[in-house]
Formats: C-alpha cells, sequence, structure tokens
C-alpha cells in the first residue's frame, strides 16, 4: 500500500520546465572565460561612452590645458628650447613721440585697458597621455573620440540589422514579385564595390554623426538581407508556422511572432559582427574627411592629426588612439565569436 501511494506521489509531481533559450544561450556564454572577459571589456567601453555623452567625462576636450605638444607624464617636461620660448627684450621703451602720431594716446589707452584685466591660464607641461598641436589632452580626445566611433558603430549596425531584416523576411516570406524584386535591389547594391557606394552616400549626405550612421546602415544591409532571407524561406515551410496558419494566424504573425523569435540569433550575431566592421568604416571616412564634422572628434580625425605630428617625433596621439582602439575592436570580436557559438551551438558541435 506504502508502494502505491509513493508511486502515486512521484507521478503527481509536476514536470521540471525545460532550460529556455535564452537562458541556455547564457549559461553556454557564462562557460567561455574568454568570452566574459571581453564582454566585461566592452561593457566598460560602453560606461565611458555613456559618461562621456552625459558630459561627466571628457566634456573640456577642446581646451587648451597644455602647451603645445606636450609630453606624457612619464616622459617628463620637454626642453624648454622645445616648447618655442621667445626671450622678451630688455630696456626701456623707445620714446616714439616725434614720429608716432599716436604716441599720445598710449598712456590713456593703457589706464582704460587696466580696468579689463585677464588672468594669464598656467599651461601643464606634461598631461597624463600628453597634447596635440594646440595643446589639448590627448586623454580627454580618445574617450570623446570613443563615444564618436562606438555610437556611430552601433546606430550604424542597428540601421543595416533593421533594413536586412525586414526586407530579408519580407523576400523570405512571401516570394513571388515581392523576393525577385528585392532579389534584383540586392543585385544592384552588391554589384557596386562597397567603398564605392559608401564614398557615392558620403557625396550625397554629407558629413555629420547622422550622415554616416546613414551612409554606413543603407550600404551594410544586403549581407544580413541574404541571411535571414534564407531563414524566413526554411521556417515558413516548417510545421509551427503550419499550424498557426491552420488556427488563422496572419502573415504577419506568422512573421513577426513565430518565425522571427525563431532567427533572432542570426540578425543578433549580424549585428554584432557589424558593429566592428563599421567602426572600421567610420575611422576611415573620418581620416579621409568624409566623416564627423570639424568640430567633433573621433578615432579616425585623431589619426589624421596624428600623421603630421608622428613626423616631428610627437607620437603620443597616435599611441593612445591606436591602443585604445585595437582593444575595443579585439574585445568585441572575440565577444562576437562567443556570443554566436553561444546562441548556435551547432556551429562548434557544443550540443
Amino acid at each position: 500500500m506504502s508502494a502505491v501511494l509513493s508511486n502515486n506521489t512521484a507521478a503527481a509531481k509536476p514536470a521540471q520546465r525545460s532550460e529556455g533559450v535564452w537562458a541556455a544561450s547564457w549559461r553556454r556564454l557564462r562557460s567561455d572565460k574568454v568570452g566574459m572577459v571581453c564582454m566585461t571589456i566592452v561593457a566598460f567601453f560602453l560606461v565611458l561612452v555613456t559618461l562621456s555623452g552625459s558630459g561627466l567625462i571628457a566634456a573640456d576636450w577642446q581646451k587648451e590645458v597644455g602647451v603645445p605638444n606636450a609630453p606624457p607624464t612619464f616622459m617628463g617636461p620637454a626642453p624648454a628650447e622645445a616648447i618655442g620660448t621667445v626671450e622678451q627684450p630688455k630696456g626701456p621703451n623707445v620714446d616714439l613721440s616725434d614720429i608716432d602720431p599716436l604716441a599720445p594716446k598710449y598712456q590713456e589707452w593703457e589706464e582704460r585697458a587696466k580696468q579689463f584685466k585677464t588672468v594669464d591660464t598656467v599651461k601643464a607641461e606634461t598631461l597624463p597621455a600628453g597634447g596635440d598641436r594646440l595643446g589639448r589632452d590627448v586623454l580627454a580626445k580618445v574617450l570623446k573620440g570613443a563615444e564618436v566611433s562606438i555610437t556611430v558603430g552601433v546606430l550604424a549596425a542597428i540601421v543595416a540589422t533593421l533594413i536586412g531584416t525586414v526586407l530579408g523576411a519580407l523576400s523570405g516570406f512571401f516570394g513571388g514579385k515581392i523576393g525577385d524584386f528585392l532579389e534584383w535591389l540586392y543585385n544592384v547594391f552588391t554589384a557596386i564595390p562597397g567603398i564605392l557606394l559608401i564614398f557615392a552616400f558620403a557625396v550625397i549626405f554629407g558629413k555629420g554623426v547622422t550622415s554616416v550612421v546613414l551612409i554606413l546602415g543603407l550600404a551594410g544591409w544586403p549581407g544580413i538581407y541574404r541571411l535571414i532571407r534564407a531563414e524566413f524561406m526554411k521556417h515558413s515551410v516548417r510545421d509551427y508556422v503550419r499550424s498557426a496558419e491552420a488556427i488563422g494566424a496572419s502573415k504577419f504573425s506568422r512573421m513577426f511572432k513565430h518565425i522571427l523569435p525563431n532567427v533572432s540569433h542570426v540578425a543578433l550575431v549580424q549585428l554584432s559582427l557589424h558593429v566592428v566592421a563599421f567602426i572600421k568604416s567610420e575611422v576611415i571616412l573620418s581620416y579621409l574627411g568624409l566623416g564627423v564634422g570639424v568640430d567633433q572628434v573621433s578615432w579616425g580625425t585623431m589619426l589624421a592629426e596624428s600623421q603630421s605630428e608622428l613626423i616631428l617625433g610627437y607620437w603620443w596621439q597616435l599611441a593612445a588612439v591606436t591602443a585604445f582602439m585595437a582593444v575595443f575592436v579585439t574585445a568585441f570580436a572575440l565577444f562576437t565569436d562567443a556570443l554566436r557559438d553561444a546562441l548556435d551551438p551547432k556551429l562548434r558541435g557544443l550540443e
């Protein structure tokens, strides 16, 4: 009798809920130590971008706080002759009253000028990461440049992913004339070399952060479109989609409520991959003078400035921007690899 009760009690216990897709992906990502370290580095950079955008750090990057080309602190101040100091002439002023008709006014102007006192700002001879040719802090500039470059990369990747996902969903699900038109549009964009397409859009939209986001977003959607289209073609004939159609689900409901969640990992991985690619593209555009405006700073404009400074032996601006860009791009690329493996474990046979 007790055995029967125990069996009934065991049978009455509710079955454990299976692990969800996102929970399983997070578990696989946590097991990847390199991926977690890189995610921490990326999160740190995103925090810096947020603080810079809110004005808490690097807000005074345009101020000339140091002497021109101030060396980094660990190098010490530059020799006096290297800074370009000019010795002031000594002795009394020459009396020009006989030959200068404005000489009687000098005394009056001097007394009136004393009413407007100015404070001479003492400029630092060294800065933590050095200074540029105008005496601006390189560390503040590279932080502000990170804000612009990373923001452009993320926003442009979002724009490209949205365009590619929507067009790929329409083409893969409906097919027919819609699919043929979108395939023609895709072939037109891919027939033009990517760099020429970016330059053409740059001439149309001009300079500025918004323009660069649109340029890269419009030029970068074809690759995402192709992958999403293939996924929608594969999923649109599966049983769960057919079942949704049988119970009366609309076409757009089947597209965006049933199929899209099952292919979202593809869009997410492509989004991450395009962030790195678009940051590099923004750096190239700004380096060539086709990116952000002259009143803004990015990693690309800093590289362009450091080119002339390097010839004179001032290497610290180039070193700072290269170090920041290399660390972020490398960390984001490795994090993207880990994220791809976590979202699609079949790629490496993890499950």
